[in-house]
């Protein structure tokens, strides 16, 4: 079979920087059941078909309308029962391909226990983060199988990384419904007995080169060559081959086109040229694999108060994500659906986005790869600070950014929000002590990205100070951030939340300062929700507009600033603060909008 270049697929692979020809997406109608009174493990669920007395479309959660239930009531477990078939196989290359085959799990919220053919193969705890596992051995015989998924997601925990969703029964205020189970895609994939599991690309822009890193499945019985090919647009750029013997493998790749001082530029990532260099992975030994992968090079960083990507000053102009939709919730409706969520983004007159309080879809990122978004990646935060809390936090987020950080896209890195889950930071020195540990763990997998400690307030150990301010009044806004004085002073005192914005003493303030969460303009184009709300309100289409300007003209015009994050793209739910409705159609004419946004008009 051939392979596709990475940069070239179309969106549609569940995993797109670590790719094989062969896969089988398992979205579909499949058994479910509720467990509300956790009879299942006594009564062996993954052995009876008879207790599936409804059937759901993956890969949408139970709540959602799409997935064929509709349910938004309390149910914290979960059951579902996914026939494979000889068809599901061959699709996944199984013999052809490798005589292993894999299950992969996109997301599943929270915990999630698997069988297949009635036999346990894995127990997986983080609703955010894909996982894997081998089920050869597990095949009872050459027909047909089956797998059959627990998942639990206690509704009324407040330990569980839940972002924006609700523990009331309905959604209010700036929580949405409830995501129970599998949300993303389930699928199969052959691969020989050694095989890569995982890559990580790590750009070196200064000096003309890439790191890689290369995760066996397991340690190879005897030294196997990895044997690396790098190109751009059909042109060789690099190749390296070495022998391994250990499971994890770095390679180091030299550039030699990237030396020309004068010509370096031509290859890097950015928004106005985001170019995406493929490679090609092949382990050669006792069996052989290859898989298709691609990166951006480029660099990220912070100096002289300024956001630097390929050493410039960028300033961002970016726009905060939910990620959610009416009818499917925090999955999206279909795979074009994400590619269009990026288009909008980018035609509204963005190059940035903030993915606000989830993990996005891998092929979400694919598209900000492609078309040269700037991400700021996050994490659903607890609620709750405890032991608990905390050890599900931090396993939960590592794994995040070791499956995310080889995406050009992603600049910057908020494992917290608005102290969530560290409400009394300025009081308690464990939770000052566990934001700053998890910043410093985040740097300790990924140094080449900057860190928020706690996005809008109570920072205790960040590259960039970021401040929240939903003030609609041009004047005032003028008045905070035109100056660098009344900039220092907020960062040195009360931030316009009336919360500390830093809680540790404040030298020399030379790291950037961006204005992450403000506007909210609320504007309803169609049928009024009961509940909407926004943090302003506008009347009709002309007072909307007015309203933009008010807050975004003051916003371009503060220099000092290094960038701004809007909230927000979509009306979400009762939120009906969007730029666009909840249907992504924009509220004002695009091109308005977008030289609002620009600050081009």
């Amino acid at each position: 079979m051939t392979m596709t270049p990475a940069s070239a697929q179309d969106g549609t692979y569940p995993r797109p920087q670590l790719v094989r020809p062969a896969h089988a997406a398992l979205d579909r109608r499949v058994g479910f059941a509720y467990d509300d009174d956790n009879r299942g493990l006594a009564e062996r669920w993954h052995t009876r078909a008879e207790v599936f007395d409804r059937e759901i479309q993956l890969p949408f959660a139970p709540e959602s309308d799409a997935s064929g239930i509709g349910d938004t009531d309390f149910h914290p477990i979960v059951w579902y029962r996914i026939p494979l078939t000889a068809a599901d196989l061959e699709r996944a290359g199984w013999h052809t391909q490798g005589d292993r085959l894999i299950l992969h799990l996109g997301a599943v919220d929270h915990s999630a226990d698997v069988w297949v053919d009635g036999v346990h193969v894995t127990h997986h705890e983080g609703g955010q983060t894909a996982f894997s596992v081998d089920i050869t051995d597990a095949l009872d015989g050459d027909g047909d199988h089956v797998v059959t998924v627990r998942a639990e997601d206690d509704p009324l925990d407040a330990t569980l990384p839940r972002g924006k969703q609700d523990w009331h029964r309905e959604p209010h205020a700036i929580w949405y419904h409830r995501t129970t189970g599998i949300w993303r895609t389930v699928w199969l994939e052959a691969v020989p007995a050694l095989h890569v599991r995982s890559l990580a690309w790590t750009p070196d822009v200064p000096g003309a080169g890439v790191r890689l890193e290369v995760e066996l499945s397991r340690r190879p019985s005897t030294p196997v060559g990895v044997d690396v090919t790098l190109s751009h647009e059909g042109a060789a750029l690099a190749h390296v081959r070495v022998e391994a013997s250990e499971q994890t493998v770095v390679v180091d790749l030299t550039l030699a086109g990237q030396r020309n001082g004068q010509h370096y530029e031509h290859l890097l990532w950015s928004p106005a040229h985001p170019r995406l260099i493929d490679a090609t992975v092949t382990i050669e030994g006792e069996v052989s694999d290859a898989v298709g992968s691609y990166l951006g090079l480029r660099s990220v960083g912070t100096e002289h108060g300024r956001f630097l990507l390929n050493d410039r000053p960028c300033y961002l102009r970016s726009v905060l994500q939910q990620g959610y939709w009416p009818t499917s919730h925090f999955t999206a409706p279909s795979l074009d659906a994400l590619r269009a969520e990026a288009e909008l983004i980018r035609d509204l007159g963005f190059n940035a986005l903030r993915i606000h309080q989830k993990v996005e879809d891998p092929r979400f990122l694919f598209w900000c790869d492609k078309l040269g978004l700037l991400v700021w990646g996050e994490t659903a935060g607890a609620y709750e600070f405890n032991d608990i809390a905390v050890q599900r936090l931090t396993t939960e987020w590592l794994a995040i950014v070791r499956q995310y950080r080889s995406h050009p896209s992603i600049v910057t890195w908020v494992p917290f929000n608005e102290s969530w889950g560290i409400q009394h930071g300025a009081h308690d020195p464990r939770q000052r002590a566990y934001a700053t540990a998890l910043v410093n763990l985040t740097r300790a997998l990924d140094p080449s990205r900057p860190v928020i400690s706690n996005d809008g307030w109570e920072h205790t150990d960040s590259d960039m100070w970021t401040i929240h301010d939903y003030e609609g009044q041009r004047e005032v806004l003028a008045e905070r951030y035109g100056s660098r004085a009344s900039l220092e002073a907020m960062v040195r005192g009360i931030g316009p939340a009336g919360r500390r914005i830093s809680l540790t003493e404040v030298g020399e303030v030379t790291a950037p300062i961006m204005l992450t969460e403000f506007g909210g303009v609320s504007f309803v184009t169609g049928e009024v929700p009961e509940d909407s709300w926004g943090y302003t309100s506008a009347s009709d289409a002309a007072d909307y507009e007015e309203r933009l300007r008010a807050i975004l003209e003051p916003v371009h015009a503060a220099t000092e600033l290094s960038g701004f994050c809007y909230t927000q793209i979509t009306d979400t739910h009762q939120e009906t603060n969007g730029l666009c409705d909840a249907q992504r159609r924009p509220k004002l004419p695009i091109e308005t909008l977008a030289a609002i946004i620009r600050g081009t008009d």
